[in-house]
């Protein structure tokens, strides 16, 4: 009886076994053709949209309608990069965002396809504010200055002070703006410590600061794997209650950058909460 026993459970234990081998090697087979699919289509597509979406966006912002030319053809793209590699998306939140109203957004920075995320599923014209680096990218660069998206420059206190003179304007005129109050994409998918640029901005104009929360991100891109293939994963964006100023100053600025740090690290999955410092900042 005992012998019986023993022997069923040692072919229950192979019968696993060899299920596990036989799932490693369809998710081998299929992670293979994945990045096949990805360096024969994907990346050839999204090199020819990425061309082209540059030249539309600089071609139709200087003849006129930068309102449109200058977020339409970004939004396509970003949503065309995610499509064509079959990234599931899902976004939360949307009803929070009340369409007549300016916004600063705020957003934890896991990965290179939160540009992606954010332009492509957002659902709000907005300007980023970005790295001058940027800037250098043939055509990319050209392209985002054309549609009047705000490059950081930090080499000194007078670029630095012109950076927050556009944003405030762009601000003034009714446009929203998306900031990565982290300043660089994390290392580890969670995250850094909060600047204080964006909710400066939001305490001289009085305006509501909204976090978004990034999930998923990191596993398709982390940086320290930027020239490696995308891997498939979900990617999930929450848009959560906006925080509306009720004060001004300094010390109702640094509550709200609180408050906007914890609803941003609310939001995300349990493996990435907790603060990493990132040695970029």
């Amino acid at each position: 009886m005992l012998r019986n026993k023993i022997k069923k459970n040692i072919s229950m234990s192979n019968i696993a076994s060899q299920q596990q081998r036989q799932n490693s090697i369809a998710i081998m087979v299929i992670t293979f053709l994945y990045r096949i699919y990805i360096l024969l289509i994907a990346f050839p597509l999204f090199l020819i949209a990425s061309i082209l979406t540059a030249l539309t966006t600089t071609i139709g912002c200087q003849l006129g309608n930068g309102h449109f030319w200058g977020y339409y053809p970004g939004k396509w793209w970003s949503w065309f990069t995610i499509r064509i590699l079959f990234l599931p998306v899902k976004i939360e939140g949307r009803e929070h965002l009340d369409p007549k109203q300016s916004y600063v957004f705020v957003s934890n920075h896991q990965g290179s396809f939160d540009i992606f995320l954010i332009y492509g599923f957002l659902g709000r014209n907005f300007k980023w504010m970005m790295k001058k680096a940027i800037r250098k990218i043939p055509l990319v660069g050209l392209a985002c200055e054309k549609a009047h998206h705000i490059y950081v420059d930090k080499s000194g206190a007078s670029k630095i002070k012109k950076t927050y003179d556009t944003a405030r304007e762009t601000l003034r005129g009714g446009m929203s703006v998306v900031v990565f109050p982290e300043g660089a994409r994390s290392f580890t998918g969670h995250m850094g410590k909060f600047r204080r640029g964006a909710f400066m901005l939001a305490d001289e104009l009085q305006l509501p600061v909204c976090p978004l929360t990034i999930n998923g991100s990191f596993d398709v891109m982390p940086r320290t794997k930027d020239w490696h293939f995308p891997q498939w994963h979900r990617l999930r964006l929450t848009i959560h209650q906006p925080i509306f100023p009720n004060g001004k100053g300094t010390e109702y600025e640094k509550k709200t950058m609180n408050e906007a740090y914890t609803s941003v690290m609310d939001g995300l999955t349990p493996e990435y909460q907790g603060y990493i410092e990132n040695p970029d900042q």
